[in-house]
């Protein structure tokens, strides 16, 4: 008898234009990549419950990164190699052959869900579509004899004529680290060794999820979400963090040199990461748009977790800025509601905002007290509000009823920019052209608006696009 998936009971809180499953649970992003004409990503999906139990691969594909179709399952878990779960990886094309990279999960059968072991797996497909899992699974049996069990969530690459895998993994004294593997065939992988290790648990981790390495600008950057660094001041706030390190390094020796660790999101929903190249050659980046701790709500409407929109990734200066890929702007019905005006105090931008894009530019003055406030609010709730503090050249974000602020900082500056996506259940906030990006879920049954207001009058001038409510077909 075939399981049915879990039913959608209620689509209150359904995204209009962001990646989510038909139904069921969903975490990281897995296997971005550019194939056949297809811009493909695939994802952790428990099809038979809102929440997590074993992973499967669901799969959607999109022509432009706007517009997603779902497609069927790609990976499920059961056979020898991963019997307990298809845990994260990648994807990788090679002579016209899509290639799977994955994390077999396995549990020891005593009912204690921290005994495990894992291992690497591979799949393969010709169509894009239809997976087999490859017969002499698994490809790295196991863990180097340093390692722990925690040895997960491959990421491929190919550099000159060779094959490299990094992997999240923690070592025997409790550190994260990030380990490397190389390959002539995709098949055969030699150890090389870890790539970095967190120098303490408290400041960069216990554990290296979901690695991602690439260059940019002619620096090498490891992308990953490390567990265990404690709250700092403003700083690493949520459960786990995402973020980088910007270093240099030699495929030679294998060394990479590397700055300290910095968070790519400030928001409350953004973790696992993964990248992939577009045709023209940029960096995109999609995440998972919730996070462990998050209440997640739709749960009890039979889904639960959705992607993040696609984002370009740029190097500035010694920082990686993040903002919306430009195909976005097909998500627009129509042209935009421009206004602009001398603010003094608190203006309506959108009087119903869900599905909506701003744009909104603030002429700052020369006061060095003055604040800028974005709202998106109900009649009865204040669900998302960001302020902004010229003397501090800081951002504070909050959330309604919960004393959970986050924070960020932006260069001193003459002209405050938002770049605003509000779908019916989150917003991605996207500061200065990407130099500071807060991603956040929020929930109402209510019609929120957009607000803005300023302590001291300035020059205002915002444009509101209506944006697609159905970029995403499901099967």
């Amino acid at each position: 008898m075939t399981k049915r998936a879990i039913e959608l009971t209620n689509t209150r809180y359904r995204l209009g234009y962001h990646v989510s499953a038909p139904s069921g649970w969903i975490n990281d992003p897995n296997g971005f990549c550019y194939f056949d004409g297809y811009y493909h990503v695939f994802y952790q999906h428990h099809p038979y419950s809102a929440e997590w139990g074993p992973m499967h691969w669901a799969h959607a594909r999109s022509k432009d990164l706007v517009h997603w179709e779902s497609l069927p399952l790609a990976l499920t878990p059961g056979d020898q190699e991963d019997e307990g779960g298809c845990f994260s990886g990648s994807a990788i094309e090679k002579n016209g052959v899509l290639y799977l990279f994955y994390t077999g999960h396995h549990y020891y059968g005593d009912n204690d869900p921290d005994h495990f072991w894992q291992n690497q797996n591979m799949a393969y497909s010709t169509d894009g579509i239809h997976f087999t899992k490859y017969e002499k699974n698994p490809v790295i049996a196991k863990a180097p004899e340093d390692n722990t069990h925690h040895f997960r969530d491959p990421k491929v690459w190919k550099h000159d004529e060779k094959y490299y895998m990094v992997l999240g993994s923690q070592e025997k004294d409790g550190l994260g680290r990030a380990i490397v593997y190389q390959s002539l065939d995709l098949l055969n992988w030699d150890y090389i060794g870890p790539i970095s290790k967190a120098k303490e648990v408290l400041t960069e981790g216990f554990m290296w999820e979901c690695p991602d390495f690439f260059e940019l600008n002619g620096k090498s950057i490891l992308l990953l979400s490390p567990q265990g660094i404690e709250a700092n001041g403003k700083d690493y706030l949520n459960l786990y963090e995402t973020g980088y390190f910007i270093g240099d390094y030699d495929y030679e020796t294998a060394k990479f040199i590397r700055g300290n660790f910095y968070e790519l999101d400030k928001g409350h929903d953004f973790y696992a990461t993964q990248t992939t190249l577009s045709p023209d050659g940029r960096r995109i980046v999609m995440a998972w748009m919730d996070m462990w701790e998050s209440p997640m709500p739709e749960k009890v409407d039979g889904w639960a977790g959705a992607l993040t929109l696609p984002r370009e990734l740029e190097l500035i200066g010694d920082r990686l800025y993040m903002k919306p890929v430009r195909e976005l702007e097909q998500l627009r019905v129509g042209s935009g509601v421009e206004t602009t005006v001398n603010l003094a105090g608190e203006i309506i931008i959108a009087q119903d905002a869900s599905f909506k894009e701003a744009l909104i530019d603030v002429l700052l003055t020369k006061s060095k007290n003055q604040e800028v406030k974005f709202s998106l609010k109900t009649k009865d709730e204040e669900l998302i509000n960001i302020f902004y503090s010229k003397d501090k050249n800081e951002c504070t974000l909050t959330r309604n009823g919960k004393n959970d602020p986050r924070y960020g900082t932006i260069q001193m500056c003459d002209r405050l920019s938002l770049r605003v996506f509000i779908d019916k259940s989150s917003a991605e906030i996207f500061i200065n052209d990407g130099e500071l990006v807060f991603t956040e879920r929020y929930y109402t049954e209510n019609q929120p608006s957009m607000h803005l207001s300023v302590s001291e009058e300035a020059f205002v001038s915002s444009t509101i696009y209506h944006l697609k409510k159905d970029a995403i077909s499901y099967e």
